[in-house]
C-alpha cells in the first residue's frame, strides 16, 4: 500500500472565506500515483473546515448567512470564550457545524464524486496562515 501526505497553506484576506480546493486535492493525488483507495482531507485548525457541496456562488452566500445565523460573530462578549481575550468563538462553533474532514473514495486514480460535489475549504476567524492535510492511501 502506498501512502501520500501533503500539506496545503491558506492564508486568507478576509476573516471569513470559503475556497474550493478540489483542483489542489486532484493534483496531490495524481503525485501520489494511488489509483484505487481514499484521500483524506482535514482541516487543521479549530476554525476552519474542509467540506464537501456544490461549487455554486448562491450556495456559498446562503452558507455564510446560516452560519452567521446560527453563531453570530457579535456581540463577542456573548460567548464565554471570548472572555479569555479572544474574540473568536464564533468561528469554533462554525467549524463544529461545517466539519473538521471529509473522505473521498478514489477509483481508477480519480476522486470519486456524485454529481456536483467539490471540496471546499472554509476560513471563519482568517488573516493568517493555517493548513490542511491531504492524507492519500491506497494502490
Amino acid at each position: 500500500m502506498k501512502s501520500y501526505t501533503e500539506y496545503l497553506y491558506f492564508e486568507t484576506k478576509k476573516p471569513k472565506d470559503f475556497i474550493n480546493i478540489t483542483h489542489r486535492v486532484e493534483e496531490a493525488l495524481q503525485k501520489s500515483g494511488v489509483q484505487e483507495g481514499l484521500c483524506l482531507v482535514n482541516a487543521m485548525h479549530i476554525t476552519s473546515s474542509v467540506y464537501i457541496n456544490d461549487a455554486e456562488s448562491g450556495l456559498l452566500h446562503d452558507f455564510d448567512k446560516w452560519l452567521e445565523k446560527l453563531a453570530p460573530h457579535e456581540p463577542i462578549e456573548n460567548y464565554r470564550h471570548n472572555l479569555t481575550g479572544e474574540d473568536n468563538a464564533d468561528a469554533h462553533l462554525k467549524r463544529t457545524i461545517m466539519g473538521r474532514e471529509v473522505v473521498v473514495a478514489i477509483t481508477q486514480g480519480k476522486l470519486d464524486f456524485g454529481p456536483w460535489e467539490q471540496i471546499y475549504y472554509a476560513e471563519f476567524d482568517g488573516q493568517r496562515r493555517k493548513r490542511v492535510l491531504v492524507k492519500i492511501i491506497g494502490e
